[in-house]
């Protein structure tokens, strides 16, 4: 239990997911089922991303105008074809290259359980997603989730700090009560930053373990048991989620 002089634990209201990769499977799974199927030289994809997404990366790469909605889906396909090759050296067409990339995702049912549980328990459940032009499911997301924030629908990018405000701001909650959970590490950092709680996401058991740990009632497994004493784990410390 928490002790005498320990501070009063944060009341959990709000859990904030991203999309890719968390509520659907490995995006890296669908990368590799794209570049095996397309046969793109996987070098020339390698040094494109580093050059485009490494944290050493200029501002205004094409992944990141993509992200905020400067350049349409169609746009970033001819530059990203540009850089590519095929492992026999042919030119890459640029019709439909993310819709290829991002085809093999599809969503965790694993993780959309976890959605309506914690929505059964009160707490709120918002999307805040960099958006890369893949396909999402609006209607199931609109109707699950409140809010759901793409980063090319209001013109930021995770990890600025202003689009992680923004989504606190439409769910009506302090930072310091909500949940991040991302599977890319300086969004999760990103997050820490403005305050938030946050968690690297790695697999749908592991996030729903780390949920149980900070809301009263969540099943650690989906068969388990609810946690009903979440203080009892040490929610309040950081390296909850380090």
């Amino acid at each position: 239990m928490t002790g005498a002089g320990a501070p009063p634990t944060a009341r959990v209201e709000a859990v904030v997911l991203d999309y890719g990769g968390v509520l659907t499977g490995p995006v890296k799974e669908s990368i590799a089922a794209w570049i095996e199927a397309d046969g793109i030289d996987p070098a020339s994809f390698s040094r494109t991303l580093k050059a485009w997404m490494s944290r050493g990366a200029p501002a205004g790469t094409p992944v990141h105008r993509l992200e905020t909605g400067e350049l349409t889906v169609a746009e970033f396909d001819a530059l990203l074809a540009a850089r590519l090759t095929t492992v026999d050296g042919r030119p890459v067409d640029p019709v439909g290259v993310l819709s290829r990339l991002f085809a093999g995702m599809r969503p965790d049912p694993a993780m959309f359980a976890l959605v309506e549980e914690l929505r059964a328990l009160g707490v709120r459940v918002a999307l805040l997603s960099n958006s890369w032009g893949n396909t999402y499911p609006r209607e199931r997301l609109d109707a699950l989730l409140d809010p759901v924030v793409v980063s090319g629908e209001v013109g930021l990018r995770k990890p600025a700090a202003p689009i992680y405000e923004l989504t606190l701001a439409r769910l009506g909650v302090a930072a310091g009560n909500a949940v991040f959970v991302d599977d890319a590490e300086p969004n999760v950092l990103g997050a820490r930053a403005v305050g938030m709680r946050a968690h690297l996401h790695v697999d749908a058991p592991s996030t729903r373990a780390a949920l149980a740990a900070l809301v009263p009632g969540l099943r650690s497994t989906p068969n388990g048991p609810p946690h009903d004493h979440p203080e009892d784990v040490g929610l309040i410390t950081p390296r909850t989620f380090d």
